[in-house]
């Protein structure tokens, strides 16, 4: 187990993960050729998709061996529409290996994946790649680490030049200059004395390293402080403390394009990230009582538990779930059960995944990450463990989507197929979803942005040849309410022979928390029994996400159920459930609703000749500038904008600047769109208010 390494490889799109990972494959054996992601031929990259656009899709499992090490390895997208990807992975992962690019330093999406793995306490090292562009800054990279990922981060590498003049670096902990034979693709490297050129800024930094890691270890203070030598092995020993402890960053450098610096990233996964035992202990919750926590070792003689986090297709073997083993192990054929579902799963192959390739393995064990063939019931984010010892672990949360296309079936044989290739992709991908739209009679596909959905109408036409016709992008909006109101209602009626009675009061107000409704009961239980209760504050969640102006969700509402007239005589759950939906109807519609639209967090990364322009672009969008600063000759700037008016934004940005600025766009909140846009857009849609 202390052999075994589980990592992510995480950055922002184009920083340089997928041609890590290649190149880590191929020093380990595990490959015999290089890929390039220009040249669409990486093992990891191996949908159609990603390698058309030469990026990341689909976040693809790899195993390699380095010395005597075993690395279990994810490699995550960087394109902000495919964050679940990243999220899912981080939630099983022990440690993390974030890439940056050597010009750009910390980036949107980098912020972004380094929060969630902040998340799930994940132990991280930084990678500063691509230090062979031009404007490769390495001090630059480190200093922006500290201060926008607020972390004590330290180089414990050094660049030998930068830009065309790279040659190697200095490992800061040995003292020794690492020099690459360019003959054999970066296979061997020799190890030499440091050049005068760079000896003072290394031994300033390595001073730097080692009075930083005496804040971690008494004992290593205490070598330091009297002056004694620190050896190397006590400087790798206290970086692991540091690191496992979630407290420090080491920061290493290269160029994986140029093949150099892999195989020290390597061996700095092995010296400084985690074993699954460093992690310790793995906590979940009872079964039949939730506030009780449980505990599983990760050892493979414990009783057996494990997360699904990701399901997906395969052509050869059909669906497949990919866990990670906790504690215990499991055997081809053997029953396990999901306590989310309480069904028992059968366990037809178990499979060790090299990217969309697998090897059939007849046992798996704690640490392990494999996909099993065989779960039917089994979804993201669930757990799997044995019958008679069952364990929850806590769900993952997914991003609301914020964007949307209305598809149609060019057939009536591609409407048969449809809804069920619909259901598949939202098994495989819970930030993906589609419903139809009741007033129009449309079928809508929802997603985390533009390039998430014409990836999935991709995959409709091409891999599972169903043909769609596609509309315009829409943005997913959300209702709420401007003020406070209470109303009654009493449901009296037969249905199916039976008297149905319920009467709620209920009142609801503005409730600022970008989530749904609030739900707050002033009705004791002595006065309604529990299961009313429940039946209550479900039926008031359906009924707010079924809105009440356009069919669009209510969020930022908080209900509280004033009065609930029960008798024993004919009070009825269904009663109570249609009672409360009504009464909370009507409520909400007395509290004047509004409609809400998304908006998006905008970086633009542009020349300094085009500021101006881009400025004032974004306002004339309804935008609104946060900031602006400088870097590496070009201006950063940072807005607001509705999602609305972003469509097409690329192709915008392209001819403002000759194509020389880029720019990434995150959901951020949603706001108040107004009366008058709230009144357009229901009056496009025939709906009349005053």
């Amino acid at each position: 187990m202390e052999h075994i390494r589980n990592i992510g490889i995480m950055a922002h799109i184009d920083a340089g993960k997928t041609t890590t990972t290649e190149r880590i494959l191929y020093y380990t054996g595990k490959t015999h050729k290089m890929g390039e992601v220009h040249d669409g031929n990486t093992i990891m990259d191996w949908m159609v998709q990603e390698q058309e656009r030469g990026i990341t899709i689909t976040s693809a499992a790899t195993t390699c061996e380095w010395k005597k090490n075993t690395i279990n390895i994810i490699d995550t997208p960087g394109h902000v529409d495919f964050t679940i990807e990243v999220e899912r992975s981080l939630r099983i992962l022990d440690g993390a290996v974030g890439v940056f690019d050597a010009v750009s330093g910390v980036e949107p999406q980098s912020e972004t994946v380094w929060y969630q793995a902040d998340k799930y306490k994940v132990p991280r090292i930084a990678f500063i790649n691509k230090m062979d562009r031009v404007g490769a800054d390495f001090e630059f990279c480190v200093k922006d680490i500290r201060e926008k990922l607020g972390k004590v981060a330290c180089a414990i590498q050094y660049p030998i030049g930068s830009e065309e003049k790279f040659k190697g670096i200095v490992d800061l902990v040995q003292m020794k200059a690492l020099y690459w034979n360019e003959d054999d693709l970066g296979s061997t490297y020799k190890l030499m004395e440091v050049p005068d050129s760079v000896l003072e800024i290394c031994q300033a930094l390595r001073e730097d390293l080692i009075e930083s890691l005496a804040d971690y270890d008494d004992k290593f203070a205490e070598k330091y402080l009297e002056g004694e030598e620190v050896f190397i092995d006590e400087i790798k020993r206290v970086i692991r403390k540091a690191v496992n402890g979630n407290h420090f960053i080491p920061v290493l450098c290269g160029s994986a394009f140029k093949n150099k610096g892999i195989q020290p990233l390597l061996d700095a996964i092995v010296d400084y990230l985690p074993s699954p035992l460093d992690r310790g202990d793995i906590i979940g919750h009872n079964t039949k009582n939730f506030e009780k926590m449980e505990s599983r070792k990760p050892d493979p003689k414990e009783v057996f538990s494990a997360l699904a986090f990701k399901v997906a297709s395969d052509p050869f073997v059909g669906s497949i779930t990919y866990i990670r083993i906790y504690s215990g192990e499991i055997k081809v054929g053997q029953n396990i059960y999901n306590p989310h579902k309480k069904k028992r799963e059968r366990i037809g192959k178990i499979l060790q995944m090299h990217s969309n390739k697998r090897q059939e393995l007849q046992v798996a064990t704690a640490g392990q990450i494999v996909a099993l063939a065989g779960p039917k019931e089994t979804i993201t984010g669930e757990t799997l463990c044995l019958e008679h010892r069952p364990i929850l672990y806590d769900l993952m949360e997914f991003p609301e989507t914020v964007i949307s296309v209305a598809i149609e079936p060019k057939t009536s044989a591609d409407e048969k197929k449809l809804i069920n290739v619909l259901e598949q992709l939202k098994l495989e991908d819970p930030s993906f979803d589609f419903k139809n739209n009741k007033e129009t009679g449309q079928l809508l596909i929802f997603g985390m942005g533009e390039l998430h959905l014409e990836i999935i109408v991709d995959r409709l036409g091409r891999e599972f040849n169903v043909g769609i016709n596609v509309g315009k992008p829409q943005a997913s909006y959300r209702e709420t309410i401007l003020e406070s109101a209470t109303a009654s209602y009493t449901f009296n009626k037969e249905i199916n022979g039976k008297e149905q009675h319920g009467q709620c009061t209920v009142s609801v107000e503005k409730f600022e928390s970008q989530t749904g409704i609030t739900f707050e009961s002033e009705v004791k239980k002595r006065d309604l029994p529990e299961d009313f209760l429940n039946a209550i504050e479900k039926s008031l969640k359906d009924a707010a996400a079924g809105g009440v102006l356009a069919g669009y969700p209510l969020i930022d509402v908080k209900v509280t159920l004033k009065k609930a007239e029960y008798n024993e005589t004919n009070s009825t759950e269904l009663g109570f459930k249609i009672a409360a939906a009504y009464a909370f109807r009507e409520a909400c519609i007395k509290a004047k609703p509004t409609l809400m639209e998304p908006f998006m967090k905008l970086e633009v990364i542009t020349p300094l000749d085009y500021t101006g322009d881009v400025v004032s672009d974004v306002n004339m969008k309804r935008g609104r500038i946060i900031s602006m600063g400088h870097k590496v000759g070009k201006e950063v700037i940072n807005g607001e904008v509705p999602l609305t008016e972003m469509f097409g934004y690329s192709t915008d940005l392209r001819s403002k600047t000759q194509g020389r600025a880029s720019f990434t766009l995150s959901f951020l909140k949603y706001e108040d769109m107004g009366k008058q846009m709230t009144k357009n857009i229901l009056e496009k849609r025939g709906i009349f208010i005053n």
